[in-house]
Formats: C-alpha cells, structure tokens, sequence
C-alpha cells in the first residue's frame, strides 16, 4: 500500500527498462515513506479541527509520552519533507505533508499558548533563575531518542518540579516550530504573553514614566516616597524579573540566537529604560542638602548592580538600556558633588551668632554631625565619586590635625571628613568666645566636642578618621572639663580649709569657713542651676570629680566643728548629704538647684541640726 500511495501515477515517458521501478525505492525513502505514514496518525489524533478534540487533554500533560511522540513526528514530517523536494517528488506529497505539517504546527501552537497562560505562577523569574540550570541538566535534548530512551525520560519526569517541566516543553515546541519554519508564530505568542507580564509587574512595583518638567513640580514630600517605591523596584526588577525573562529566553529559545535577543528585547528593553530614566530625572531636578541621602541611595543601587545590568542587557539590540542605567549613573554621581558642595560652602559660611544659654549642644553640631554620620554609610559611593574631585579648603590645614586621620592621600574621603569634622570646631571655638562667663564656656566646649567625639565613635566615620583622632579628641574633652571645673568651683574648694589646717581652726576662723562656703557653693549652683551636660556618662563623670574635690573637705569641717555652732543655722546650713543632692540635681537644666529634692534637702539638714 505505502507503495501505491507514493508511487507516481503516470510513468514517465523516459522511462526505459533499466529505470528503477518506484516499488524499488531506496532503503531510505522506504523508511521516510513509513516514518510519514506513522507522522500522519500521530498529528491526525490531535488534529483541532477532530471531533473528538474538545474530549482530549493537553498533549503536554502527564508523563509527556503523547508529546514527544508529537514532536519525533513532527521532525520525521520535516525529514520526509526534505527528501521528497530534494527528489523532485510530485506536488502532491509535498501538499499532503505540507497540510500534516499545518495541522501540527497549528496544534503546537495552541499547546505553546496554553503551556504560557496557564502557567505563570511557575514560570515567575524567581523560580525560573533557580531551576532553569537542573532543567538544562535534566532534560535530554537527543530529539531522535529511541523508544527505550524515551522511556528512561518519562521515568524521570517525575523527578522534575513543575517549573523544570513546563520550560522544557517550552523550549521542546519552540525548537520544533522554529526548525520546522513556523519559527514567527511561535515568537508572536510568547512575545505577547511574556510582555504583559512584564508590564503588569513594572505597574505593581510602581514604575511610572515621568518628564522632567513633572518631576521639576513635585515637592520633597511627593517625590521622597517615589524614590523609595523606585529604590524596591529596581532591585526587584534586575535580580528577578529581567533576569529571569533574560533567562526564560536564552532557555526557550536556545537553537536561535537571533529569535531569543529580538524576543528579550521587545520584551523588556522599553520598561528598561523607563527604570532607569526616572533618577536621571530626578539627578537633574532641583538639588538640596535634604536630597542627598536618597540620591546617593539611587547611585548605590545603580553601582551595585551595574554587573547584573550588563551582562541581563548584553545584546546588541539593548544597549539603550546600558546607556541610560549609566547616564543616570553619572548624573546621579554630578548631583551628589554638586550637593557636597553646598554642603562644605554652607558649613564655612556659618556663623554662631548667639549663645546656646544652657551651655548645651548648639544645633549646628547636632545637624553637621548628624549628616556626616549618615554621609559616612556611603563612603564606598563617596570615594568613587570624588575620586578625581580634590579637597579645596578654603585656608591651609594643620598638619598635626591630619596626622592622627587614617589617609595617607588628602584628597581621600577619610580626609575630607575629616576636614569637614575640623571646620565644626572651628565654629564651636568661635561659639565658645560669645559666653561672657568663662567657665560656660568651657561648658559649651564639652558638650560640643563630646558630641563630635561620640558621633564618631559610634558610626563609620571611626573607619575613616581612626582611632588616633578619637584619643587625642577624648583627651581634649577631660581637659575641657578639667578646665570647666577650675573656673567654677574654685572659690568653693578655696573656702574650705585643707588637712591638717582644718584641725587648728579657732571657733571663729570656722564660723568664716562655714559663712564663706555657704555663700560660694549657693551662687555657684545657682548660677549653674539652668546649665547642662547633655551625655549621662560625662554628666556623672563631673559630679564625681566635683564631690571629690567638694565633699571629703567639707565633711571633715562638717564632723569638727558641728557641735561648736548647735542652734545657729546660718552657720551649719548643710549637711554633707545635702551638698550631694544639690550637686546631683546640676547639669539637667531643671532651675534652681534643689528644686526637684528639695523635700529631702530640707528634712536631711532639719534632722541634721536637730542631732546637734
């Protein structure tokens, strides 16, 4: 029969005696011919114009047997094909095998459809960057596989996850259409699918295309939360979503590497670009010292992942993606020096102008350093930026000041924070020159410098500036506090007599003691009763000293000469436990000394002259 059906119906008028009969083909056209006749049964079964094709399930269901019987055939449709038109074979096998091939490839159409639509909870870029690599591995490529082959394959089906098996049928049909010349509709369907799902995430993420007149109208508030919405997205888009369609691509569309670019790239290369356009907008918008921190965020992003960027968009055809993600790296870059700049012309123009009336920390301090704690978590930004932007101070620097900064290059960012750290002194020693009592202003020297100090301590600036700085720094504030402590408590230590002198003291000369300290430590914790000291530890640390250099001299007056003034209370005002609470109630800025414990004062020094 198969003889019949191929064999030509009219002989050839050159045909002779010694033309090889048509039932005496070749051994190969034999095996065509027969490897048609089955093609013919297995797509006719799937045919979708079959009645019996709404009872049938998907071909790519199941063990996959059904399906790669489908696709050997289809290859084996394509072989005949070849053969019957290298032969010169009549039209009318080349019609037949051209209809079969229509309706397979119309089949596998819709099964490439349904195997995308079906499946986009599997074919998500988290699971396809995970698992393409074992599918790869796991999947046989052998399209001329034996029975037995196929057999070991479909044993092995149940070893794959879902999203392994549903990409190897992908690429399978895809590999088929493509070497069977329907390589278009296959594309047209995947372009469709996979760019909606593209566009649908970019939506969700929040990525919106903006002009720069837009942009230049949003206030701070507005824009602020977009950056950060901007911020999630990209990461979220280059680590998952492009990279995982990049690689869904180069997977399903392995055997051509003109249809897996076209098809990447009309994909995702115009959401690519509106990514990254949005902080090079942004960069070239209005600039303020508020703005840095977030664009320095969008320059870390862009700068981390630049690798990943480059080598997803690596195609010819994507390049505008790789250019307008370093645009906006450079613009972003420009907008953060411009910013600096400000910033280091702002902070040299400053002026203290008024005291701060507690003695306390003054708000430039607390703002510089503040913005340098937060700039020093982006000094690895920071040195690729200004790595070809020297410092430009505005005066010669002190070379001891530089010497205990870790850099051996004054254009590093280790120096430049380090300067800027050494600008803000310099306008806390001017700040320090407005108190008209010296001993306040040494006060204000110790909060300031010890605000510096522990700024740097506990953030990256340690890093940069080192830990000699921040010794030679620490020792600075005791000597401030040391100071501090001369200026205001003198003439309260002076009023008391110093062992063993206390032990000679007539009852008059005691009385003068008593008189004259009562008058000196009341004015000077009234004087200091509105001062603070900002930093717990260090506010403890003076106390201490203070009741050391106070309270072992006048407990010793206190414990001789008590007795000698019994019912006077003008001259025995305190107890040795009230100067301790009076000093303990300093530095909070509370008022007058005593105030909050003044109950206590007033029952311990009650209690005290009643046992005299």
């Amino acid at each position: 029969m198969r003889g019949l059906l191929f064999t030509s119906k009219t002989s050839s008028p050159a045909s002779t005696p010694s033309s090889t009969p048509s039932h005496h083909r070749t051994f190969s056209a034999s095996i065509q011919e027969e490897d048609l006749l089955y093609a013919e049964q297995v797509i006719k079964r799937w045919d979708l114009n079959s009645p019996s094709y709404t009872k049938l399930d998907s071909i790519f269901t199941g063990d996959r047997r059904e399906a790669r019987q489908f696709i050997k055939s289809v290859n084996n449709l394509q072989s005949a094909m070849n053969m019957f038109v290298s032969e010169s074979a009549s039209s009318d096998k080349i019609i037949h095998a051209q209809k079969l091939m229509l309706v397979a490839m119309k089949r596998l159409e819709k099964e490439f459809y349904k195997i995308l639509s079906t499946n986009r909870d599997v074919l998500d870029s988290e699971s396809v960057s995970i698992r393409s690599s074992r599918a790869r591995s796991s999947v046989s490529n052998d399209d001329n596989a034996s029975e037995e082959d196929d057999q070991v394959s479909v044993s092995s089906d149940s070893e794959m996850s879902l999203s392994d098996l549903v990409m190897a049928d992908l690429k399978s049909i895809a590999d088929c259409m493509i070497r069977s010349g329907y390589g278009k509709e296959c594309v047209k369907i995947y372009k469709i699918l996979r760019k909606s799902i593209v566009d649908e995430t970019m939506y969700n993420l929040g990525v919106e295309k903006y002009s720069l007149n837009q942009i230049n109208k949003m206030d701070w508030e507005v824009m602020e939360p977009k950056i950060k919405t901007w911020l999630h997205a990209e990461k979220v888009a280059v680590k998952l979503l492009f990279s995982g369609e990049r690689i869904l691509c180069d997977w399903v569309f392995s055997s051509s590497d003109k249809i897996r670019e076209s098809c990447f790239a009309e994909i995702c290369k115009e959401r690519a670009v509106t990514l990254f356009e949005f902080p090079e907008l942004v960069a070239k918008s209005k600039k303020s010292m508020d703005r840095m921190f977030r664009t320095l965020d969008m320059y870390s992003v862009i700068s981390e992942q630049w690798p990943v960027i480059e080598t997803i968009f690596s195609f010819e055809s994507t390049a505008t993606v790789r250019t307008q993600a370093v645009s906006a790296y450079v613009k972003l870059g420009d907008a953060v020096r411009a910013m600096l700049t400000d910033f280091e012309t702002a902070m040299q123009k400053e002026t203290l102008k008024s005291p701060v009336v507690s003695g306390g920390i003054h708000p430039l301090t607390r703002y510089v350093m503040n913005y340098l704690v937060f700039l020093s978590d982006y000094s690895d930004a920071l040195s690729d930026i200004m790595a070809d932007w020297p410092l430009q101070a505005g005066s010669p620097l002190p070379e001891s000041y530089f010497s205990s900064v870790n850099s051996s290059e004054p254009s590093s960012i280790a120096a430049r924070f380090a300067w800027l750290v050494l600008v803000l002194l310099c306008k806390i020693d001017a700040g320090a020159e407005l108190y008209k009592d010296v001993a306040q202003s040494y006060l204000f020297l110790i909060n300031n410098l010890n605000y510096v100090v522990l700024k740097v301590s506990n953030s990256n600036l340690r890093l940069l500036i080192g830990e000699d700085w921040l010794i030679k720094h620490n020792q600075k504030v005791k000597q401030y506090a040391g100071t501090y402590e001369r200026m205001a408590w003198t003439k309260v230590t002076q009023s008391l007599p110093v062992h063993p002198a206390v032990d000679n003291l007539s009852n008059e000369d005691a009385r003068d003691c008593f008189r004259r300290f009562n008058l000196e430590f009341i004015e000077a914790c009234m004087k200091q009763s509105t001062w603070v000291i900002s930093d717990h530890k260090l506010r403890d640390n003076v106390k201490i000293s203070l009741s050391k250099k106070i309270l072992p001299a006048y407990r010793t007056l206190y414990d001789r000469y008590r007795g000698c003034f019994r019912g006077v209370d003008s001259v025995v005002r305190y107890a040795p436990d009230d100067l301790g609470n009076y000093l303990s109630d300093l530095f909070h800025g509370t008022g007058a000394p005593g105030s909050s414990n003044g109950s206590s004062h007033s029952s311990s020094s009650s209690s005290s002259r009643a046992g005299r």
